[in-house]
């Protein structure tokens, strides 16, 4: 019975649609659209499959402008007619496919790649801002699309890269910072990868990529770098990062330039490696030690390496806030002003470079005393 009902209604609606207007046609959509957001969550398959035949015979005579309106309408929807969004997210016009194939449940990865090897650059772009892509479709959209392409790619999370994916993206990062630092903070790049990819890019995605990468992904970083370094036989990652803010710092320093008001500035425009160098070169410490300092959720640590670069209490407060660590508050700086004001140049200095700061989780007793904290338990 029902199935009868289904073709008297398509019937119906040929009649209808053949001697309709486009404003007829714009006011049936509507209607349909309306009820269908209002029940598609509730419907059975063959009831979607209903409302599918009805749109496909309603396509044809639609404007582009109620086009772009259902195509819109229909990528929101967690169950939608199968064949009307396979035709609209094929469609010749980039701007009435690409709602359904930036978002849409309803597309089988069949179809996306179909649409992928044959359409243009504004269908590919659509496709690689999916919320997740699989390797297969991935490796389509690397074969035929442009730059910006490769760009949405390496920043979309969910879009899953092979090895040759994860190839081809890297051997463009030499002329591609974006493309690098993207690359560089997605947790499933291969090791190798990794490393092939910061030994390409520049110092300052390197210095980026540090800055700014979550704590997990900031250890693989620094020991990526260190195989790098190794490999083209330096010591350390430190000629590579912080070549271009020693150089900065040391000339500052010949000149007789290198004091509390630059330093200060370097921490609220938060340059990060020009501070890092700065308090190396001034307390005696070792880079990697000051980065450390710099990293840590405490900071008593940190305030002996500035009582050792004979730093003001003002300058040493501002590379306290300035640390990419969430901020003290109020109570916990007016403890640690304190423990600056109490502690001596000389302890200061003997603490610093003899190693008293290495384990601020552990506070050597030294330091604890020097700083006057009670003994922990």
């Amino acid at each position: 019975m029902k199935a009868v009902a289904s073709v008297d209604l398509i019937t119906e609606l040929d009649a209808a649609v053949s001697g309709s207007t486009p404003a007829r046609r714009a006011e049936m959509l509507r209607q349909l659209m309306h009820l269908l957001a209002l029940s598609a969550h509730r419907l059975r398959e063959e009831q979607i499959g209903i409302f599918d035949d009805v749109l496909v015979r309603l396509l044809p005579g639609l404007e582009p402008q109620a086009l772009l309106q259902l195509s819109t309408g229909l990528s929101g929807l967690a169950v939608a007619p199968k064949e009307t969004v396979r035709r609209l997210a094929d469609h010749e016009q980039a701007p009435i496919a690409a709602p359904l194939l930036r978002r849409s449940q309803s597309i089988c990865d069949h179809d996306l790649g179909e649409i992928a090897g044959r359409r243009g650059r504004q269908h590919l772009l659509a496709i690689s801002e999916r919320p997740y892509l699989d390797e297969t479709l991935t490796d389509v959209l690397l074969r035929r699309g442009d730059i910006d392409v490769c760009r949405v790619l390496a920043k979309n999370a969910g879009a899953r890269l092979s090895q040759h994916g994860f190839a081809k993206l890297v051997a463009i990062t030499s002329c591609n910072e974006d493309v690098a630092e993207s690359l560089g903070f997605r947790p499933d790049i291969p090791p190798a990868m990794l490393r092939e990819l910061l030994s390409k890019t520049t110092d300052a995605v390197r210095i980026q990529l540090l800055r700014t990468a979550p704590p997990r992904q900031r250890q693989q970083i620094r020991a990526a770098l260190d195989s790098v370094a190794a490999h083209v036989g330096a010591e350390m990652p430190e000629p590579i990062v912080y070549s271009e803010a020693r150089a900065v710092v040391l000339a500052l320093s010949n000149s007789g330039k290198l004091n509390d008001s630059t330093v200060n500035r370097f921490a609220v425009r938060r340059e990060h490696t020009k501070l890092v160098a700065a308090l190396a070169l001034l307390s005696g410490a070792s880079i990697e030690t000051i980065e450390r300092l710099m990293e840590e959720g405490g900071c008593e640590s940190l305030v002996v390496a500035c009582r050792a670069s004979r730093l003001n209490w003002l300058t040493t407060l501002a590379v306290i806030n300035n640390r990419n660590v969430p901020q003290l508050p109020e109570q916990a700086l007016d403890r640690v002003k304190k423990q600056f004001d109490a502690l001596y140049l000389s302890t200061a200095q003997r603490l610093i470079r003899f190693g008293s700061t290495n384990n601020s989780a552990t506070t050597s007793p030294e330091l604890r005393k020097a700083l006057a904290m009670p003994e922990t338990a």
